[in-house]
């Protein structure tokens, strides 16, 4: 690491690529822009598969986990916005929130000052586990008719990331 008061005295690009390997995350594409660079991710939780994420890092500030929650909300009723508001309040250090494109997402973000592979793994167990136990309440965003696909044949490609961290989840612990 170089000079604190430098924009890269924190992890490089480089370091989180590195980090995203040894946690077994494969990234899909990465794309670099005004020293910020961003990796697209396809992760799979234990009861939710396929939910595709983004890992912003600004050497400057933070990286960002960046959860693409559901397709945009269509029904345009209060009732999902509330239902966005009740789970920030009821999760902790993530927020929910609307993108331009009315797609709702789910993030959390790591100062630089403690960013290391592990605080990249948790937090990326933790948003996951989060969409585990919203799949019942967000399936009718998530799917035609809200139906939950059958995955009981699937394996999840990030079952090692679980094991690695789930002792530090706490109350987002699988049951």
């Amino acid at each position: 690491m170089s000079d604190p008061a430098s924009p890269q005295a924190g992890p490089s690009a480089r370091d989180v690529e590195g980090w995203l390997a040894e946690l077994g995350v494969t990234p899909a594409e990465r794309a670099d822009r005004e020293r910020i660079t961003a990796w697209d991710l396809m992760l799979d939780g234990e009861r939710r598969f396929d939910v595709p994420a983004t890992v912003i890092l600004d050497p400057a500030l933070a990286v960002i986990v960046w959860i693409h929650f559901a397709p945009p909300i269509l029904d345009r009723f209060r009732v999902s916005y509330r239902r966005l508001l009740k789970w920030n309040d009821a999760f902790p250090f993530v927020k929910f929130a609307l993108a331009e494109d009315e797609r709702p997402v789910l993030s959390t973000e790591i100062p630089l000052a403690l960013l290391d592979r592990d605080a990249l793994g948790l937090a990326i167990v933790r948003l996951l586990s989060i969409c585990d136990q919203l799949l019942e309440e967000s399936a009718a965003w998530l799917w035609v008719g809200g139906r939950i696909p059958d995955t009981t044949s699937r394996i999840a490609r990030h079952s090692d990331l679980f094991a690695r961290y789930v002792d530090r989840l706490g109350d987002l612990r699988p049951s």
